[in-house]
């Protein structure tokens, strides 16, 4: 009898631990929802009425462009800065090979 009640002890073990982390899940989704609420309705006093989706839509999409042009921007500064050095070796190559001809 006690190799089938360990196993039972094991599993109520591991679902008593299940159920706490949910549980502490559960409160922490609360606590996000509740701040979240709270924001809402800080914005909608501020803007006057109920927020305007098309608004939150516009901005996400900004956003995205904003991100977007900010990795095209990165992606040409490294660009640009490749070049620089290539134009500042052939730079020094050519007053090399000026100065190895005097």
């Amino acid at each position: 009898m006690s190799d089938h009640a360990q196993p039972d002890l094991r599993q109520m073990q591991e679902l008593s631990t299940l159920v706490r982390h949910l549980a502490d899940d559960l409160a922490g989704y609360r606590r996000r929802a509740l701040v979240a609420e709270a924001r809402l309705k800080e914005i909608e006093a501020h803007e006057g009425g109920a927020v305007n989706v098309d608004l939150a839509a516009r901005c996400a999409q900004l956003e995205s462009e904003n991100e977007k042009l900010q990795d095209r921007l990165d992606t040409a500064s490294t660009r640009a800065r490749q070049m620089l050095d290539r134009v500042r070796f052939l730079r020094q190559q050519a007053q090399a090979a000026q100065g190895g001809e005097r």
